[in-house]
């Protein structure tokens, strides 16, 4: 892949200095004598918690919920719940809900203790259950939690949808120069449930200004459901990212020759993760196993150019898609529910707060 005047040789996968942000830490795992404290506040943690009441309220009355697990329980119909539905089950959701928000302020407070955390402003919340009603007043009734504990901290729900937020922030990992000529790049999300891939519209005509990215083309798959081997998901992806490759020839987009992954982990300089993906599936943490090389040889080009592909951790680059709703602050951070919690921190780059002025002055 070649740039007129560009070196491509030095794009490292888990990198600190990003164009826009100084990556001031991510994948932090704080523990303490009950555990991992991030597990308090993921999505998983939630449905413990759900479940937990619908057992003592059963000791003495009904289980409105009936027999579906809480973790089989769909958010859409939670949220109906809390709008239309039986009161005792919508008083239970309430209860889970305050219950969890009371241990997302807690886990927030725990990271604010950092070094990394302490002079954060704000922090936006992603994963999955944010995508929900019920995700959304969980992280309303925490920033209140904080506020009263006169905290000067904001908590704002993450403004992309969590399936796409992610592939948006890909976009991120590498200079915009980067993408002089194109319209589009590939993205993927790799979870501990599912794995998104899709194609980014970068909506400019210049290559630099990505606030108005976003994505065209979207694919999921649930593999948490399918259970496979690390070989089948490899399998699978390369065949999302080829569909998603004819998709965008066929809607005339020019793909940039460029691959970006987020992925769960502590991220090396070339590529393999160090820990931290416990929750995908077979072993991702072997030396011997390096994702971006893996795709890069099964995917060597794309429109003709050699593929560079770039892979940081996947809260970081949820959090990179935030980075226009950032600028009126210095440091800021990301916390996403999902199978774990997912974390990170930045500051912005002196170049992201001119470039801001420049644009609100013209």
């Amino acid at each position: 892949m070649t740039s007129p005047g560009h070196d491509h040789s030095s794009f490292m996968h888990g990198a600190s200095e990003l164009p826009d942000v100084t990556l001031d830490s991510y994948n932090v795992e704080i523990k303490d004598d009950e555990g991992f404290v991030g597990d308090r506040a993921s999505g998983q943690a939630f449905r413990a918690i759900l479940d937990e009441i619908r057992k003592e309220v059963a000791k003495g009355d009904r289980d409105p919920f009936g027999d579906v697990p809480s973790n089989q329980l769909k958010k859409k119909d939670l949220d109906k719940l809390l709008r239309t539905g039986d009161p005792l089950a919508a008083g239970i959701l309430h209860g889970a809900i305050e219950e969890f928000a009371q241990k997302l302020a807690g886990v927030t407070k725990r990271f604010l203790r950092l070094k990394a955390w302490r002079e954060i402003e704000r922090i936006a919340i992603g994963g999955g259950l944010r995508q929900s009603r019920v995700g959304e007043i969980a992280i309303g009734r925490a920033a209140a939690i904080l506020k009263s504990d006169k905290l000067d901290v904001d908590l704002v729900p993450l403004s992309h949808h969590p399936d796409q937020a992610a592939l948006i922030g890909c976009a991120r990992l590498v200079p915009p120069w980067l993408f002089e000529g194109f319209n589009a790049v590939l993205a993927v999300d790799v979870g501990g449930s599912n794995i998104r891939c899709g194609v980014v519209s970068l909506n400019t005509n210049d290559g630099r200004d990505l606030s108005k990215a976003e994505v065209e083309a979207f694919e999921l798959w649930r593999h948490a459901d399918d259970g496979p081997k690390r070989e089948d998901v490899i399998d699978r992806l390369v065949k999302m990212l080829q569909r998603s490759i004819k998709k965008a020839e066929k809607d005339g987009l020019k793909l940039a020759p460029f691959i970006g992954i987020g992925c769960p982990g502590l991220i090396e300089e070339k590529g393999t993760i160090a820990r931290g993906a416990q929750n995908l599936p077979g072993n991702w943490s072997s030396s011997r196993f390096n994702l971006p090389v893996v795709l890069k040889e099964r995917i060597p080009a794309i429109g003709g150019r050699d593929t560079a592909v770039v892979m940081h951790n996947d809260a970081v680059v949820q959090g990179l898609s935030e980075v226009p709703q950032m600028r009126d602050v210095k440091h800021w951070g990301v916390l996403t529910m999902g199978t774990g919690l997912g974390n990170a921190s930045y500051t912005n780059r002196e170049s992201t707060a001119k470039n801001a002025t420049t644009r609100t002055a013209a």
